[in-house]
């Protein structure tokens, strides 16, 4: 799963680069994406030289060195590996608005070219969660009080001890700013997503399942594993 996906998102690099000379991709920081990550830094021919990575979502109220914070998960498990010209992080140090702000004017800068996410247990994309996550949001961050089952899946996932230690907010990109991405690389391992990735097969459109709305894109891959697609009907 992990190298499939990873190939996509290599092409999709690469072709940004060819066209317009440099490229610029948001990435998910959580253990789905470690495998993904992992196999896109030894793809052969991209000029990271010229990649841009900014990532989709930031705990608010964790002190900067904590190694739970996105940042620091994606700088160990993708940016070091790779060295790109820039890695943008999102920081709350010097207050939310002003990080809001700093980063929807990053976004803004060009087009983004790829988006590699995963998919919560409740459906959640980036820290968008149900039964709130707005499809249709005018802004391209917010800031947002973290539903308790995303706040269990970073138990579940091993990145706090308990739950009392996982913070109660979070800086996010909104749902259509992840849908602004020209390509997106969406994986999903594992058999607690199952539920999840039958939601997006067969759920409606809308904030009950927020990954529903990846049905809506152009160019959305989902790469799952046997395990997360146990729920799917047959034949899919």
């Amino acid at each position: 799963m992990g190298a499939a996906a990873a190939r996509s998102a290599a092409h999709a690099l690469r072709s940004a680069i060819a066209e317009r000379g440099s490229a610029r991709m948001i990435a998910a920081a959580a253990p789905s994406q470690t495998e993904v990550y992992r196999a896109l830094a030894l793809e052969p021919d991209i000029d990271w030289s010229r990649v841009t990575i900014l990532h989709m979502d930031e705990y608010v109220g964790l002190p900067q060195e904590a190694p739970q914070r996105f940042g620091h998960w994606l700088r160990a498990h993708l940016v070091n590996a790779v060295e790109p010209a820039r890695f943008h992080e999102i920081g709350s140090e010097l207050g939310v608005s002003d990080a809001i702000a700093r980063y929807a004017a990053l976004l803004e800068e060009g087009p983004i070219d790829l988006v590699c996410l995963g998919i919560g247990v409740n459906g959640h994309i980036a820290f968008n969660d149900p039964p709130h996550a707005d499809i249709q949001d005018p802004e391209f961050l917010r800031l947002i009080r973290l539903d308790e089952v995303s706040r269990i899946q970073q138990v579940d996932d091993g990145c706090f001890a308990t739950l009392s230690d996982v913070p109660t907010q979070a800086i996010t990109l909104t749902i259509p700013a992840l849908m602004r991405g020209g390509h997106l690389v969406c994986s999903v391992p594992g058999v607690r997503k199952a539920e999840a990735v039958r939601a997006l097969v067969e759920e409606p459109i809308g904030a009950l399942w927020p990954c529903t709305v990846l049905r809506r894109h152009p160019s959305c891959e989902v790469h799952v594993d046997r395990d997360a697609a146990g729920l799917l009907p047959l034949g899919l």
